[in-house]
Order: C-alpha cells, then structure tokens, then sequence
C-alpha cells in the first residue's frame, strides 16, 4: 500500500488513480494528523508526502511530520513533493530521512520511475535479511576518508548498487565523481562485466554518434573498418558519462534514445541493436538550472536522475585531507619506486587549511609536484608552501568581481593563471587542479589563444 499525504484533493486524486492504473493499493489523506493515524494502524511500502500544509508555508510542519513517520517507519521509503523554489526545503528533508524528492508539477513517468526504485530497493534489502549499509563486502578499496560527509554518501552508494538504477554523481569539479561511479559498479552484480567511461566533454557533435554507437565499414569517409561504439562496449556492465551537462541538446536527443529504448543503430546500419547497460552520469553543472534554461532535456534529466548522489567539496571534510595526502605520497613513492616519504605535523596542519577549489585532484597535484621537486624524506608545511600557487584575484578588483557570472569568473581565472605561469599549460592545469585536456575544452570555449 502507498499513503498519499497531501491537502490538495486534486492532487490525492490524481495521485490516486495513477497508482490504482498501475495496480498498486493506495491511501490518501489530506493532512499530519491523519497521516500519524494511519502510520499507527498501518506500514505502507512507500509514502509519497507533501511539505507544505494549511498551518504554515515554510516547510516546518512537513519536517516535523516527516521525522515522526520515520519514528513508526523507519524503513519505510518516503518521496517528498515539492515546488522548484522549495527544493532547499527538499534538501533538508532528505537529510531527515526521506528516499528521494520529486519537484511539481511531476512528470508521471519520473514519478513512477522513483516509486519502483524506492520500493525494489526496500525489498532487496528486506530480503537479504540486513540493511545494505551495514554489509561488511562493500568495497571501497579506491575512496579515501573517514568523515561524516563521506560517509554519508556511501550509504548512498551501498545501498543502489545492488539495483540496476541510473544514478547522476554531481559535486564541484575534483570532488572524485568517476572513483564514485566505479565504487557503483564494482558493488553491482554486475561487477564482472565492462566498466566503460566517456568523457562527454571531450566527444564533438560530429563524432558523438560514431563515438557512441559504432559504425560500419564506408558509412563515411574514414570509416576504413567496422567499430564498435561506447555503448556496446559496455553491453550487460555500466557505463559512465562523465560531464553529460556539456552535451549538445541535439546529442542529447540521440543520447535519450537508447536510454529509453535500449536500442541503438551504428552509423550504416538500419537495424537496431539491443544492449544491456546500467547508466552511470556524472556532472559539475546544475541540471535542474540548465533544464529551467531549456539548455538540458527535461526528460532526459529525469532519466539519467533516478538516484543522486552529491559529492561534498574537499573544504566540506577537511578531516580527510591528512589520509588523502599520505596515500597520494605513498602511491607516488610506490609508483616511482622511491624511499617512502613522511610528512610533517605542520605540513598537514598547511595543507588541511588550504581552500582547495579544484577539491580532491589539486591537493594531489600539489602533494606529488613538491615531492617530486624538493625530493626530502620528510616534507614540512615550508615545503608545500613553495609549491603552493593559488590563483589571486586582485583586492581593488572585488568589487567589479561580484557582478560577473559564473563563466565571466572561469574565464577571468583562467587569464590570470595563463599570466601568472607564462602561458605554461601544465602549471595553469597544476594550479588550477584540472587535466589539460579539460584545460584544451575551456580555453576553447572561451576562445582564448595562447603559445605553450
């Protein structure tokens, strides 16, 4: 049985008769009183509960409700709903316990896509008898860290990876969105088969489909043999698309298609090809803006979106920064066959202190380029500090600063580095804790001409 708690009797009703089409019991009833009485007397499978009543339009009263269910149903999945301006309110919800959030109006579709989730995720996990969070063969052998932020997100990853769900890893650039992605499929059953990543930034419009989904011998020009695409590649593993918010709304189109259909068509060939992959996104770009924009397909945000899982910023779990930085020193010293190097008190006291604005891949870069270049058996906070280059924005300058966007800013930082290091691409990518290639796609984005 599913409770609707919600104090708009259109929306119960509509909620209402598309659940009974889909063969499910259904509940309905308008307010928190009600919904306490029927949580006492009854355990529905899932919840699907609004956070805004007659008392109040800020959200507290649904808070409240939300954490007295939990208290009689704790493992019962709860969807909230919400408006787009209250999805902070959502937010807040989903750290008091609730499974998931959808915006209004819904997309019936995503709705549904969610209610089979939340309710295949509950019986997987009744089934094995214990909580998912709690199984002792999760293996995170590449995630670094200890903190509560972390943590939090692998409870997250524990508990989907067992299912065949899409999930979209979002988090600032550097944050370790593709070691994330891996933790997913390495915990899936489907842990044997190909693990194929796609750097969606780095593909054209014009290679996007040949990329993707093969091609025949002469289905152009240089097609001098048969290829197989990403997609097949990654027939009955996962896949994982890094930086889909940089994809071509007409790329998009193509992408969705085999997203819905499981079918695709390499480039010369008429007849479609079935694949078995689970799908894997990842992104530094806020979605939700870039759909209210019409700058990423609605549906196929809903899509890639069933699960989300939100990397915290390295500045959020500074607790991790010491063991981060001897693994990185370790890891080099391995690789490189070196003496094993220490790191002094003060240095890690320096480097947990740092702001760190390309997150998890600057302080990797910043550890390995000192050891490499003072070639000490212990490095202390001096050390790190020569090394360290941060990207300044003048003081007289703040003012002017606050009226740019986002990308106004990008591009300003990237011309104050390429200054700061002569042009020098591999410092400006070092100090920025980019890749260069990631480099190469912003410089020509912004069509910025430069002599390495």
């Amino acid at each position: 049985m599913i409770l609707i708690i919600d104090d708009d009797s259109a929306i119960r009703s509509s909620l209402s008769f598309m659940l009974k089409r889909a063969k499910y019991e259904v509940q309905a009833v308008p307010g928190p009183k009600e919904a306490m009485e029927a949580v006492r007397s009854i355990t529905p499978q899932l919840i699907l509960m609004d956070m805004n009543f007659s008392l109040s339009t800020d959200g507290a009263e649904g808070l409240l409700l939300l954490k007295q269910v939990k208290l009689f149903c704790p493992d019962v999945p709860v969807i909230l709903m919400t408006a787009w301006g209250s999805i902070p309110l959502a937010v807040q919800g989903m750290r008091a316990g609730a499974f998931d959030f959808i915006t209004k109006p819904w997309n019936n579709a995503a709705l549904m896509q969610r209610i089979e989730t939340a309710l295949e995720l509950t019986e997987k996990e009744e089934a094995a008898g214990v909580s998912v969070t709690e199984a002792e063969d999760f293996d995170r052998s590449r995630i670094i860290g200890k903190s509560k932020a972390l943590e939090a997100v692998l409870a997250t990853v524990k508990r989907v990876s067992r299912t065949s769900a899409s999930v979209l890893v979002t988090g600032e650039s550097g944050t370790g969105k593709e070691l994330i992605a891996e933790a997913i499929h390495l915990n899936s059953p489907r842990r044997n088969q190909p693990f194929v990543k796609v750097n969606l930034g780095g593909i054209s419009q014009t290679l996007f489909e040949s990329e993707m989904f093969g091609h025949k011998k002469g289905a152009f020009t240089d097609a001098v043999t048969d290829r197989k695409g990403r997609f097949e590649l990654a027939d009955k593993g996962t896949i994982f698309l890094d930086e889909i918010g940089e994809l071509d709304l007409s790329c998009q189109v193509k992408l969705l298609r085999v997203l819905q259909e499981q079918t695709f068509e390499p480039l010369g060939e008429s007849r479609p090809r079935k694949v078995d992959v689970r799908v894997v996104c990842a992104t530094n770009a806020n979605l939700e803006q870039m759909v209210r924009e019409h700058t990423f397909r609605e549906d196929l945000f809903y899509r890639i979106n069933l699960i989300t899982v939100h990397l915290p910023a390295l500045r959020e779990r500074r607790e991790d920064i010491p063991l981060l930085a001897r693994h990185f020193v370790e890891s080099r010293c391995r690789a490189d066959g070196l003496p094993q190097v220490e790191l002094s008190g003060d240095a890690l006291a320096f480097l947990s202190r740092l702001p760190y604005p390309g997150n998890i891949r600057e302080l990797k870069n910043l550890v390995e380029r000192t050891l490499l270049v003072c070639g000490k058996d212990c490095l202390t906070a001096a050390d790190f500090q020569s090394q360290y280059c941060p990207v300044a924005v003048p003081t007289d300058s703040m003012a002017e600063v606050k009226g740019l966007t986002l990308e106004e800013l990008e591009k300003r930082t990237i011309l104050q580095t390429l200054e700061a290091h002569d042009n020098n691409l591999t410092q400006v990518a070092l100090s920025l804790g980019i890749s260069r290639s990631a480099l190469y796609r912003r410089l020509e984005k912004y069509g910025i001409s430069f002599n390495d």
